[in-house]
């Protein structure tokens, strides 16, 4: 019982410390926040050596561990990714400010001028596995936007997590910013989860990245709002009209880019008039990469004398985010149904069609209920970064507040600001 109210005790005092933190990063000018980022990327590429010993640390356990290789992948730290971590932090600060952008102005018959004007959210919770490049993404989006932040990790990076969470520490001392305006809870007890989840007196919004047991277990338990997505399961439809060429190379591109990630291609329908033809071409060009193809019957009856090897789909696999190097497979008969298809199976997340029908192409976009919708692209571009919104806070398929990758502006709320004269208001 002491060992949670300590807890208790730890995490409530880092929420009370980052609300008094968030109303003082509201006011904070877009130089002074600047200054951070740029001092904190330097920071982080002069302590590689540091870093990557840190995350050996992590390497070391989640290998004895034996967890899943999309995860060790997303843990592991390179010298290349921390560089990137660093571009990617020098981009964020090159950003425009969003806070006090103006999105609305109304001048009333009486001489009311009403000005909806952006501003931060306040504290946000940040709740994440395996990925502790987004300590860096979560610190500085939030940081840029003037909110306060609260991290929590999960185990399987804890001293990653913890590096970098004390370069912020340095970034905002040296910088002279609120010191509590970054915070990671630094323990791996599940009961920190459980007690920040109840601090709706401090915390306004949170933020889950992680696999659906998790999301699901923050969004059942949570007093706070919550902006989520459960799993990528993303789709490319191959219409009758797609430039052969096109749909091979970004079929597979979307599944192959890097099989661990939400964005890539986990199901992909193809149109039954390309099908004889353009079927064993991409699916050749998906085994030169090793992809398993799991496929149903007309898919499978096209597939038959090729020689390329396939296994049997059932109506699940295309209801799974495999995050590896397999992909479901279906022939369909008209666009109507692959909307319908995406729609029942997918998770709201991206989808693309490849097809030269400027029609084709308004259909899907208007049918698929999806956050981000691509015609002839590939869905591995739904990323905060390539949408040039600098590093993202997450991908989000709710509808409310923020949809799709979720940058400076989605951190953002706003308030009315109304300039009067002498104005008072009649019977």
């Amino acid at each position: 019982m002491k060992e949670k109210d300590s807890i208790h005790e730890l995490v409530e005092g880092i929420a009370r410390q980052a609300r008094q933190a968030a109303l003082q990063t509201a006011m904070l000018t877009s130089e002074q926040k600047n200054r951070a980022l740029n001092t904190l990327a330097d920071l982080i590429e002069q302590n590689e050596v540091m870093l990557m010993t840190e995350n050996a640390r992590d390497l070391a356990t989640a290998r004895a561990l034996e967890l899943p290789t999309p995860m060790i992948e997303r843990l592991t730290f390179t010298s290349e990714r921390i560089k990137s971590m660093a571009d990617e932090v020098r981009e964020v600060a090159a950003l425009p400010d969003p806070v006090g952008e103006e999105i609305e102005r109304t001048l009333r018959p009486n001489g009311l001028d009403i000005r909806k004007v952006r501003v931060p959210i306040g504290v946000i919770g940040i709740i994440y596995e395996s990925r502790p490049n987004v300590t860096i993404d979560c610190a500085v989006l939030c940081l840029k936007s003037g909110n306060a932040c609260i991290l929590r990790g999960g185990k399987e990076a804890i001293h990653s997590n913890m590096a970098l969470a004390e370069l912020i520490s340095q970034t905002l001392k040296k910088c002279e910013l609120p010191e509590h305006a970054v915070q990671i809870i630094p323990t791996t007890d599940r009961y920190a989860l459980n007690e920040l989840l109840k601090l709706n007196e401090y915390v306004h919004c949170i933020i889950p990245r992680g696999g659906e047991g998790l999301i699901r277990f923050i969004t059942d338990n949570s007093r706070i709002p919550v902006i989520k997505h459960y799993d990528g399961i993303c789709s490319v439809y191959v219409d009758k009209d797609a430039d052969p060429e096109m749909a091979v190379s970004v079929t597979v591109n979307a599944k192959t880019q890097r099989v661990s990630v939400c964005n890539a291609a986990e199901n992909l329908f193809i149109h039954k008039d390309a099908a004889p033809a353009l079927l064993p071409k991409i699916a050749a060009a998906l085994r030169k990469k090793d992809v398993e193809l799991r496929v149903e019957e007309k898919a499978a009856a096209i597939l038959k004398d090729t020689g390329i090897p396939t296994v049997p789909a059932t109506e699940e696999d295309f209801r799974t985010e495999y995050l590896d190097t397999i992909i479901s497979i279906k022939v369909v008969d008209t666009l109507e149904e692959a909307v319908a298809d995406i729609n029942q199976y997918g998770s709201g997340h991206s989808e693309a069609i490849i097809t030269d029908s400027e029609a084709a192409a308004k259909a899907f976009f208007a049918g698929v209920d999806s956050s981000t919708i691509y015609h002839n692209a590939s869905t591995r571009f739904t990323d905060g970064n390539e949408f040039g919104l600098g590093a993202e806070i997450g991908i989000s398929t709710d509808r409310l507040h923020a949809r799709g990758p979720m940058g400076l502006r989605e951190l953002c709320t706003y308030k009315y600001q109304v300039h009067g004269t002498g104005q008072c208001r009649g019977a």
